[in-house]
């Protein structure tokens, strides 16, 4: 391989990273996982992307695409293969002033994105984290504190840059290759390198944003309240219900409802969240007006040897309430998952199902369950979570993949369901039919799931 990264070195304006060469321990590792590469190339170009590509291809390595860096599943890294990390291609402009078009590198994060479009007073739908990368979210969904209002990160992409496993630059659109932008809306890395997307914007002001906690002996009555009260808020109205923290008490930990209310107008903003604060006794409240972008938290890096399990599902109307009654149980007991439920529905659910690869527009609520610890720590607490997931199993459907530590056939199995996947698969045929895209939750070209597997 010696001679061909020679090669490559000719060709690549980027830096090309070797173990032994003082960056290799940080470059090599992303946010949540460790790996050994034979290399880390970051680029600093579409060019360098193309030639990158060609060589990994070339070789025969496995290829790992990082944006931010922060898959659970760890598809940032991998050992003795290639890692191409977009962190150069972060740049964030406007290109349309009057139709509000972003463009943003594939290597950008949505921090960046949020401090540089505040001056213009513009906001894209995006996630609640400043240093997650906007392709990893982007192109599996996106569901953020504008989602209910805006809908999901990815459906406000309306044009991408995508090299192939070719090492072709392709344009997505609606009017060039419009399967390829279908697929890539919700289909993931599967399908080449997203070198710069173009999304549509909005005009934005200060949003209210905050928590709202209560005792974790209200969880059952709040959560309920919580969730028959979104079915009917203002869109501008997004939440998260947080709860069984392991860092604030585990079962004794408060509930604590995230709101963010798009608007500036306090009597508007009151009017909407006050119906959450008379679910329970309030015991902290600090929702506060704040810049769209201030609601984007940094979020922390584990430190070497913990990890991180997450697990997601989505749920509909009417298995809500019984989610909710296991979901309130478990965060009572001793050794629960932390558990996050998020509200979704609004424009979301006004998309039609075929429009984007995103499979589950119809679901009411997401859910995750984490649990974080040391390996020995992780392994011990997985038969109760199995156990935990066994009786949920009967009433919830797919999974969120930007939220799964996984990806096992069921997995992205959950994620695709049949007909997408199939179709999925015939995209994948065109761009990539030999797989070089295969780190993340992957969508064979050649073999289709069983029937079996999709839900």
């Amino acid at each position: 391989m010696s001679s061909a990264l020679e090669t490559l070195r000719r060709d690549f304006g980027g830096d090309v990273i070797e173990s032994g060469a003082a960056e290799y321990t940080s470059a090599s590792r992303s946010v949540l996982a460790s790996g050994s590469p034979a290399c880390v190339l970051r680029p600093e170009s579409v060019g360098d992307v193309r030639a990158g590509v060609r060589f990994a291809a070339g070789a025969g390595l496995p290829l790992s695409v990082r944006g931010g860096g922060h898959s659970f599943a760890g598809f940032g890294t991998n050992d003795g293969g290639v890692v191409i990390d977009l962190g150069k291609l972060a740049n964030v402009e406007i290109i349309d002033k009057d139709r509000h078009l972003v463009r943003i590198g594939g290597g950008a994060t949505w921090g960046r994105v949020g401090a540089a479009l505040a001056p213009h007073g513009l906001a894209i739908s995006a996630g609640d984290t400043m240093g997650v990368g906007v392709g990893g979210l982007t192109l599996t969904g996106g569901i953020g504190w504008k989602v209910r209002k805006y809908g999901l990160a990815l459906d406000n992409v309306v044009t991408a840059e995508v090299v192939t496993a070719g090492g072709e630059v392709v344009r997505a659109s609606a009017e060039e290759n419009p399967e390829l932008l279908w697929a890539i809306r919700g289909g993931g890395g599967n399908f080449g390198i997203v070198t710069a997307f173009e999304f549509a914007a909005h005009p934005t002001t200060d949003v209210f944003h905050g928590r709202i906690a209560f005792p974790a002996s209200e969880a059952a009555t709040v959560l309920q309240g919580w969730a028959d009260y979104l079915r009917t808020a203002p869109e501008e109205l997004t939440s998260v219900a947080e709860f069984a923290s392991p860092f604030a008490g585990g079962p004794e930990a408060p509930v604590e409802i995230r709101v963010a209310f798009d608007g500036d107008e306090p009597e508007l903003a009151a009017k909407a969240i006050d119906p959450i604060r008379r679910l329970g006794t309030v015991i902290d409240d600090d929702v506060a007006l704040k810049p769209y972008a201030d609601t984007l938290v940094d979020g922390a890096t584990p430190p070497q040897g913990i990890h991180l399990v997450t697990r997601s599902a989505f749920v509909d109307k009417e298995s809500v309430p019984e989610v909710l009654r296991i979901l309130a149980e478990v965060g009572a007991a001793k050794g629960s998952p932390l558990i996050a439920v998020r509200s979704v529905g609004g424009a979301v659910s006004r998309v039609p199902d075929d429009a984007t690869a995103y499979a589950h527009r119809q679901a009411e609520l997401m859910f995750v369950t984490t649990i974080v610890g040391p390996q020995p720590v992780v392994e011990a607490a997985r038969p109760a979570l199995e156990s935990i997931w066994t009786r949920l199993a009967p009433h919830v459907s797919g999974a969120y993949a930007n939220f799964l530590a996984s990806a096992a056939e069921e997995d992205v199995a959950a994620i695709y369901p049949t007909q997408t996947y199939e179709r999925l698969a015939a995209v994948k045929r065109q761009y990539d039919p030999g797989n070089l895209f295969a780190r993340n939750h992957n969508v064979r070209p050649q073999q289709a799931l069983r029937t079996s597997e999709a839900v």
